[in-house]
């Protein structure tokens, strides 16, 4: 897969020289050069992206003195210094600076320049000190552009000589020419020639197609006959000698072109050591290219190197088995792998085909593709350390030459893994101690595992064997490892978990594969209790160990949700309090006012009433003002501020309803809640009480109460019937409460329920972010008697898919989620099923 994306055969040579490499800090000056060349890959069209040729099979014999390379192969050097020179253009750390007659802008544009490449050279170090020892070959290349055109044919210019017979040349060509199409026109009129017939080349001569039965009827020498012998091809008498000539002119010409061409490549002597380093250079950089290529198509990056053993990988993925699964449009499920040299073996048991020797040879292949140089397909916040040696025992090495059985085998391996391992090796053993007698086998498995634990060394096994499992749960270095197994389903799920041994789940697997039941229940019984029971463990283990991830990550998922909430509300509350403070302060200040106004108003009143010296209706007038006034000030107009810090109120009201609700799904209690919580009297429902349904924000009055158990519940302008146990009580309160905060929302919640889409597009969106999206839309469609909405979130890694819908089984609302249909999404929707 590398190979294939190498341009030069050199750059092949340097793969197949690869090799496993030790040294910590070769490794990762080979991994770094790799990851710089990804990034430029990936981000930097400005690197040469085509030019990488070979000339290093050719350019020794330039060494020879006498000897002279063609026009193709100086084209093929042009190219190579030309791609050299781009690439120690693209590392070089300076620019040239600008002269004294440049511009203020060009001026500018230069230091801007400049300074792109130099930051070029420090985001590249490695790339940048490879390309540092390339010598300027500006001579070589000015000098094979002189001499050869674009078409690699030796230019006139390159000698006097050359060109004066190139001149020759020509014109004999025109006098030949001329002449036989004249004699081609004669014997057309003659009738001997075809009226279609052209002059064509026979060995490098022109010559007549004429027809056969009248070929001794023109004059001249017949060269060449067609496949059938039905035409002759005859050169004139009348051009042989011009065509003798022409013929003399051009050996001249290739005796000169050679000169030129020897006299040029001794010009290059000087400078073939350099040539040879560009030569070199460009392979190397055309090899780590090829790395860099495969490397991103892989998803491969270069993990946190420790100068140690260790291996602390996240998410890594075996790039031969994804690419497998990709054609089959599947997904790989990643590996975590841990070790340390506290716990420095990992013994991995579980189900047949549930993923173990997958594991072991993904450790293996990703741990040598790192120490050869290449990124691996691992999470960014994966660690690696460097092993000195990796031992690796997977399948059997039977042999009937050396008479080696498949157990004999094993033990083989076994005997040079305890010989060599120390605390620098690492060792994958598939299925230890397979191959014979299972309680023989398991003792000797048992006793070769303890000794790899005392040398120190690091190792992954798999095993079936139930005194292995109990061994490493008490062995200080050895930690048990399961695949999971999915028990409902019977199929493996392809997980590592850490911490407890895995079952072989044979019996399931035994039943789904149709195996009869006496047969299952007799090798039950054969078992024995003590094994049975154990392997019962081990089920129970891995469905509780399950059940209580799932319970995690959904507590998780809500404990975050109630940060974000307080955050929010805490946000809100205080800006209620500075809203608050404003008002009060505007109050004061009306209050001055208006207190100010109604001083002058009385005054003004009795003013009035003493100038009229009591007229009756004057008096009555002067009242009536005062009157006026006084029900002006005590109905005012509503205070925007007021009404404004009335609507946070009410909202935070509902947030904390359903802060609420999320807590009492975890068995707390919010003291907040107790205002929105019914009373005793309203535990139940009646007519003209309150009442939501079960998992909804959205609440109504109850306007019936029907005998067959439903209840007619009005929610705006909409009236709804509900089955009463699938209703809860809430107080008026709340139901006041949500009113005020929907505004007109009653009045408009028809044209809402038209405009409604029951779908989602989820994509690019963070988990949080989809998930409140998801929330928005179960209670809407639940609001409108929705039964089923879609959900778009792709496939991609699959974490959104698992997290949306470990979401939605939080959600009471929803009786089921599955994928939709293949020829409509598949697996990157989800089709969710309401009440």
């Amino acid at each position: 897969m590398v190979a294939g994306r190498c341009s030069t055969e050199r750059a092949r040579e340097m793969l197949a020289e690869t090799a496993f490499c030790t040294r910590f800090e070769e490794v990762r000056e080979l991994l770094e050069q790799t990851a710089e060349m990804q990034e430029i890959c990936a981000v930097d069209n400005a690197f040469p992206q085509s030019g990488y040729v070979d000339v290093l099979h050719f350019l020794g014999k330039a060494g020879v003195e006498g000897a002279y390379l063609d026009e193709p192969e100086l084209l093929t050097l042009a190219q190579l210094v030309d791609t050299a020179s781009s690439i120690a253009a693209f590392f070089a750390r300076n620019a040239d600076a600008p002269t004294t007659t440049t511009t203020t802008a060009a001026a500018a544009a230069a230091t801007a320049a400049a300074a792109l490449v130099a930051r070029k050279a420090d985001r590249y170090p490695r790339l940048a000190e490879m390309a540092q020892a390339l010598q300027a070959l500006s001579p070589v290349s000015r000098g094979i552009a002189n001499l050869v055109d674009k078409l690699g044919r030796v230019k006139d210019s390159a000698s006097p000589e050359l060109a004066l017979l190139r001149r020759q040349m020509v014109e004999v060509q025109q006098q030949v020419g001329r002449r036989m199409q004249a004699i081609l026109r004669k014997a057309q009129a003659d009738g001997y020639v075809d009226e279609d017939a052209e002059v064509s080349i026979r060995d490098g001569r022109a010559v007549i197609p004429v027809s056969a039965s009248c070929k001794r009827k023109v004059a001249g020498m017949v060269l060449d006959e067609s496949a059938t012998g039905k035409t002759s091809f005859i050169e004139p008498a009348e051009v042989v000698e011009l065509n003798n000539r022409l013929r003399e002119l051009g050996f001249a010409e290739k005796r000169e072109v050679l000169k030129i061409l020897i006299r040029f490549t001794a010009f290059l002597r000087p400078f073939l050591p350099p040539l040879e380093q560009a030569a070199e250079l460009v392979a190397s950089i055309d090899f780590i290219r090829a790395k860099a290529l495969f490397a991103n198509s892989i998803g491969g990056l270069m993990p946190a190197l420790i100068d140690r053993q260790a291996m602390a990988w996240r998410a890594a993925r075996h790039p031969l088995l994804e690419a497998a699964l990709k054609k089959d449009g599947k997904h790989i499920v990643p590996l975590n792998l841990h070790l340390t040299p506290e716990k420095h073996i990992l013994l991995i048991s579980g189900p047949n085909a549930g993923g173990k020797s997958v594991c072991i040879k993904t450790a293996g292949l990703l741990q040598y593709m790192l120490q050869c140089g290449f990124p691996i397909p691992v999470g960014e916040d994966s660690q690696a350390g460097i092993f000195d040696a990796i031992f690796i025992d997977i399948g059997d090495e039977q042999s009937l030459e050396n008479d080696l059985s498949t157990y004999s085998s094993h033990l083989q391996s076994m005997k040079y893994f305890l010989r060599h391992a120390n605390a620098k090796t690492l060792a994958l053993i598939d299925e230890l101690g397979t191959g014979t007698e299972p309680q023989l086998g398991g003792a000797i498995a048992e006793a070769t595992l303890g000794a790899l634990a005392e040398s120190k060394a690091f190792a992954i096994v798999t095993t079936h064997y139930a005194n292995l499992k109990y061994f490493a749960g008490s062995t200080p270095g050895i930690q048990n490892g399961a695949m999971l197994f999915d028990v409902q389903k019977i199929e493996p799920v392809f997980r590592l978990e850490y911490g407890t041994p895995g079952s072989s789940f044979a019996f399931e697997i035994a039943r789904k594969i149709g195996l009869p039941d006496e047969v299952i229940s007799k090798a039950r019984a054969l078992l024995g209790d003590k094994h049975a029971d154990f392997d019962k463990s081990l089920r129970s283990i891995a469905r509780d160990r399950r059940y209580w991830e799932e319970k995690r990550a959904r507590v998780k998922m809500a404990d975050k949700r109630l940060e974000e909430l307080t955050v929010r509300y805490e946000h809100e509350l205080a800006q209620l309090r500075d809203e608050r403070k404003r008002i009060i302060q505007e109050a004061k200040e009306e209050a001055k006012k208006l207190l100010g106004e109604a001083n002058r108003t009385i005054e003004n009143t009795i003013r009035s009433i003493k100038e009229a010296q009591a007229d009756r209706e004057k008096t009555r007038l002067a009242r009536a003002s005062l009157q006026a006034f006084a029900q002006n000030v005590a109905t005012p107009a509503e205070d925007d501020g007021d009404a404004a810090i009335t609507r946070k109120m009410e909202r935070v009201g509902v947030q904390q309803q359903r802060r609420g609700e999320v807590k009492a799904r975890r068995g707390e209690h919010d003291p907040a809640q107790g205002t929105d919580a019914p009373s005793a009297s309203e535990n139940r429902l009646f007519v003209g009480g309150a009442a939501r349904i079960v998992g909804q924000s959205v609440a109504g009055e109850i306007v019936k109460v029907n005998d067959n158990g439903s209840v007619v519940l009005a929610m705006g302008n909409i009236y709804t019937t509900v089955a009463a146990d699938k209703l809860e009580p809430v107080s008026r309160n709340l139901l006041r409460s949500m009113a005020k905060n929907s505004g007109t929302g009653s009045s408009t919640l028809s044209v809402e329920r038209l405009n409604f889409k029951p779908a989602v597009d989820l994509r690019g969106l963070r988990v949080e972010d989809a998930l409140r999206e998801v929330e928005e839309l179960i209670d809407r469609a639940m609001m409108f008697g929705v039964g089923e909405v879609r959900i778009l979130h792709g496939k991609g890694t699959g974490t959104l898919k698992e997290q949306i819908r470990r979401y939605l089984k939080l959600l009471p609302g929803v009786t089921a989620v599955e994928d939709e249909h293949v020829q409509q999404g598949g697996a990157g929707v989800s089709v969710v099923k309401m009440r």
